[in-house]
């Protein structure tokens, strides 16, 4: 492996210390997940340590040797998310959301996992309905992950229909018609755009948080 330099922005999904001072931090960048070591950052006057932050984004210089673990030669935080930690429950799904990424994006370098999680961060350091963010979380991580969610046809290949009602069928993983059924166009259409634009989008769509709640158990279920 030849050595390389890198610049980039990244979250810090993970901090483990190691040895005396030091510590690993897995980050998810532009460029996926990374592994990199912070030397000395537990040190009272180490440079390094206000910009490694956790709910932060951050931007970093690294060095690759030859191993796969990157050395941080610089670091500056671009942002803290003060917000999250003022609120037990937006820390609690932004810790829940770090993990789920961090696992999503152990063997992939696909970089709508960042963006991702920089558009949920956004979100949990305004005003945004929590199930709004998780459930616009949940959807794009599926979808990332090379997942295929069928809005289109029902459980029997046929094409979903604008005046027919339907639920999610958990053990096929798709819509499945019902006449008092409580998945209609307008959620279709809302699960639809979820899936295919910004969460600050989908955050002023009139009536969108009164769907929220059983589109949240859809893709919990998925």
């Amino acid at each position: 492996m030849q050595s390389r330099d890198l610049k980039t922005l990244g979250y810090v999904l993970k901090r483990t210390n190691y040895a005396e001072a030091d510590r690993i931090l897995q980050i998810i960048t532009p460029e996926g997940k990374i592994s990199a070591i912070a030397k000395g950052v537990r040190r009272e006057k180490s440079k390094l340590a206000g910009g490694i932050e956790m709910f932060s984004l951050v931007e970093l210089n690294l060095h690759q040797g030859k191993s796969e673990l990157f050395v941080i030669t610089g670091a500056k935080m671009l942002k803290f998310y003060s917000g999250i930690l003022k609120d037990l429950d937006k820390t609690g799904l932004a810790g829940d959301i770090l993990k789920k990424i961090s696992k999503a994006a152990e063997h992939s370098d696909n970089p709508d996992y960042f963006e991702i999680v920089r558009q949920s961060f956004l979100a949990l350091g305004s005003d945004y309905n929590l199930d709004l963010i998780e459930t616009w979380f949940l959807f794009n991580l599926v979808k990332a992950s090379g997942e295929e969610i069928n809005l289109f046809r029902d459980v029997n290949g046929e094409k979903l229909d604008a005046v027919k009602r339907y639920d999610w069928d958990e053990s096929e993983m798709a819509l499945r018609e019902r006449v008092d059924g409580v998945i209609g166009v307008d959620e279709i259409k809302i699960m639809r755009m979820i899936l295919t634009n910004k969460l600050a989008v989908i955050n002023k769509i009139k009536g969108v948080q009164e769907k929220i709640p059983r589109l949240l158990k859809i893709i919990k279920a998925f």
